[in-house]
């Protein structure tokens, strides 16, 4: 879902302008000087699907207009969508030009921004070459830890919002891919975790849950996810009617490219048609805009949230909590949240428990879905900063004791 600059930014600067596309035959032009569907980088070859999962298909150094000084690639590899097809990934790589000073290899961590929109000009890896990128501030704090950071276009080239699967593929082929990639000189000892809010959360604990089966011989040392929106019903329903509604358009335009065989295009009425054509090629903020205080049932031919309806069935095939993974995980929410409600969180913790996964929870009282955005990166990163000096993840003791801070509420059992 939405992160804390995307609310406050401006939807400004949200379409380049436009350019002749490159011939096929012609080198990729310069990051961030054409949108992504006009730059050839994105484009993947005829015979990807005889490329690795995680296979490296091309690179290129680009510009990253960062506080740190850093050197930047794209990779593009080979990954799969939510039904197993192979499509094009492209990641953003970001290693400091510092060396590492710390014990054995320098960290690295899977950083997921939530992208939450419907075009590929939203991108992260579109962001970082413009300077755009949403949620600087959390990467540049990992950077001058001097850990390497490494962004997935994870929404793939359909910009598929909250489609987990796909999510999950993308950033764990976007790891394999890194892992190929010697410039970056992040390799087999190289310790590796994942951290992500909102949107964000829900592609790391996709990939969480995916790794023991999808990637096996990936190896992280923990997961910090925060606001994560576990049980899609629920989340959609709670932002219905209200100021964040625009996210039900994004998951509506997503949904009929990443599953046309869901049938939710024929449950909307002639609004709904025209809605989602006009919301196809939208970032987060111009959803949010345009779309507020809406409710889906003005779009839609049926009652939208019926069990039966194909929108219920593409959102609780989204929803985790079927596996539990295998990593240490660092969850965080705020009881206050006004956009992914705690409780469905709560319940995913329960179920990861149940399954054996070591979770440590930090639920504080107060604070809206943007302000836990803030307020809990610092503690995020310190759980990973535990992770990579090799600390035990926690004591039965602290399963939910906030890492850096007092308890705030009894066990999420």
């Amino acid at each position: 879902m939405i992160s804390r600059i995307a609310l406050t930014a401006l939807s400004v600067a949200l379409t380049a302008a436009a350019a002749a596309p490159a011939l096929a035959d012609e080198a990729p032009p310069v990051a961030g000087t054409v949108v992504p569907e006009r730059d050839t980088f994105y484009s993947a070859p005829a015979d990807l699907g005889s490329y690795r999962n995680g296979q490296l298909v091309s690179s290129r150094e680009v510009g990253a207009r960062l506080a740190v000084a850093v050197r930047a690639w794209q990779l593009a590899f080979r990954t799969n969508d939510s039904h197993g097809n192979p499509v094009l990934g492209v990641t953003t790589v970001l290693v400091p030009v510092a060396p590492w000073t710390g014990p054995g290899a320098r960290p690295a961590v899977s950083e997921q921004i939530a992208e939450d929109s419907t075009g590929t000009r939203c991108a992260p890896s579109y962001g970082i070459a413009t300077g755009n990128l949403q949620s600087g501030d959390q990467i540049t704090a990992m950077l001058q830890k001097g850990w390497a950071v490494v962004v997935p276009d994870f929404e793939g080239p359909n910009s598929a919002f909250l489609a987990g699967p796909q999510a999950g593929h993308a950033v764990l082929d976007s790891v394999r891919a890194v892992g190929q990639f010697d410039a970056a000189g992040l390799g087999p000892e190289t310790p590796w975790g994942l951290d992500g809010f909102s949107g964000g959360a829900a592609a790391s604990a996709w990939a969480a849950e995916l790794q023991p089966s999808y990637a096996p011989e990936l190896v992280f040392v923990g997961a910090a996810v925060g606001g994560v929106p576990a049980n899609l019903p629920v989340v959609m329903r709670n932002v219905d009617g209200g100021m964040y509604s625009g996210f039900l358009m994004g998951v509506t335009v997503s949904y009929q490219r990443e599953f046309p065989e869901s049938g939710i295009g024929d449950m909307l009425n002639e609004r709904g048609r025209a809605d989602t054509v006009a919301a196809a090629d939208l970032c987060v903020v111009d959803l949010l805009i345009r779309y507020p205080f809406r409710r889906l049932s003005e779009s839609t031919a049926i009652d939208p949230y019926r069990a039966d309806s194909p929108l219920m069935a593409a959102l609780q095939r989204n929803s985790l909590g079927a596996t539990a993974p295998r990593m240490p995980i660092y969850d965080y929410h705020s009881d206050a949240d006004d956009v992914v409600p705690v409780g469905q969180a709560d319940d995913l913790v329960s179920a990861w428990r149940r399954g054996g996964a070591t979770v440590v929870t930090s639920r504080v009282p107060t604070g809206s879905h943007v302000q836990e955005a803030g307020r809990g990166q610092a503690p995020a990163q310190q759980f990973l900063a535990e992770r990579f000096a090799g600390g035990d993840p926690v004591a039965d003791a602290d399963l939910d004791r906030p890492v850096g801070a007092d308890p705030h509420r009894p066990p999420v059992r």
